[in-house]
């Protein structure tokens, strides 16, 4: 009791209150105290926000045990970025998650040659047509060593004769054009820009191949997954995490609507959109179970499985801003209406006019 009354009395000399036996406060204490100016309204307004603020901690703690009911019952497909050409993760009820094998790494020779070439121009970019700034020739000059060491050991390299060529061809123009560089002093944009036409159709030659590679991998790995899956490949969820300028044609994403269908979309196959390249698996897994857990709110309270799917104020927002637009003397331009749980690609489905893939620029 004396602790407790003590704490009391400090928490209210604290605050600039006042209790029957107050004293002068210490010098000490002249920094931190002070009166607390609190009004009613300033305290109701922080206890209301408190419970959204504590509603994170509860969707956690639940998340926790959601994701073990649903490992629990259902199969889950994580198919995540990364440089080697992706990785597949299958878990299994009451088993551990399989990895699956890496694309050969042939895929990553090809992008890495092509990967080259483009870092070029991030080398010269900055300082074309600028002769009297020569801070560029130390990188160039460090780079340069790499692709020499690299197309000297072009040949130990496990790939195809026509495509060690096609490499070649990239890594001996890269050199010279570096060569070129260094002994004018300057970068010229006439010369950058014919460097890059003078690479792009063996640029393009690369990414198809890398392509082919890394598709048919994937490919044949879900074969075997949804084989040995059988029956329970119909109650299997996967997702795949992409950022903005992946999101379009996504290699992963794609490979799997192969085997899971139109139906699937959106339902037992989504794609999470991140703003990192990279995402850890335990990322997505609690991605993955926040949304079908959110269904499940949706379905209780507004008798619709999929409408947390989608910005829940998204609808009345749409009226709200045709309501405004109008008051100003504005069109609105909005999207078109899709209803809850649509199976459209999530990604740009308009056709149009305009090239589309690397041949249409041809």
């Amino acid at each position: 009791m004396r602790i407790s009354a003590s704490l009391a009395v400090a928490a209210i000399m604290l605050s600039g209150g006042t209790v029957a036996s107050a004293q002068t406060l210490p010098d000490y204490m002249a920094p931190i105290a002070g009166k607390a100016a609190t009004t009613a309204s300033d305290t109701a307004t922080k206890d209301m926000l408190a419970l959204n603020t504590g509603m994170f901690e509860l969707y956690g703690d639940a998340a926790k045990i959601f994701q073990k009911n649903i490992l629990g019952k259902h199969p889950v497909i994580l198919a995540l970025f990364s440089g080697a050409g992706g990785r597949m993760i299958l878990y299994r009820p009451g088993a551990a998650p399989i990895d699956a094998p890496q694309v050969p790494v042939v895929y990553q020779l090809l992008k890495s040659v092509g990967h080259s070439t483009m870092a070029l121009v991030q080398v010269v970019g900055p300082y074309v047509d600028n002769p009297d700034n020569k801070s560029w020739r130390g990188s160039m000059l460090a780079y340069r060593s790499r692709m020499q060491s690299a197309l000297d050991g072009l040949d130990a390299t496990p790939m195809e004769p026509g495509w060690r060529d096609n490499n070649r061809t990239i890594l001996q123009n890269n050199i010279a054009f570096m060569d070129e560089c260094v002994a004018k002093g300057v970068i010229p944009f006439a010369a950058l820009e014919a460097f890059g036409k003078k690479q792009a159709p063996y640029l393009a030659k690369n990414v198809a191949w890398a392509a082919q590679t890394q598709v048919a991998h994937w490919m044949t790995v879900l074969a075997e997954w949804k084989t040995q899956l059988g029956a329970d490949w119909d109650k299997t969820y996967a997702a795949s995490n992409t950022i903005y300028v992946a999101r379009q044609n996504n290699v992963l994403f794609s490979v799997l609507a192969q085997f899971f269908g139109p139906d699937a979309i959106n339902t037992r196959l989504l794609l999470i959109e991140t703003i990192s390249f990279t995402t850890t698996p335990a990322d997505m897994l609690e991605s993955l179970t926040r949304i079908i857990a959110d269904r499940s709110v949706g379905a209780l309270f507004f008798g619709n499985y999929h409408l947390m799917d989608y910005e829940l104020m998204g609808g009345d927002a749409r009226a709200a801003i045709i309501a405004e637009t109008g008051k100003r003397g504005m069109t609105p331009f909005l999207p078109p209406v899709v209803p809850f749980g649509s199976k459209q690609w999530p990604t740009l489905v308009t056709p149009g006019p305009g090239p589309a893939t690397i041949a249409d620029l041809k």
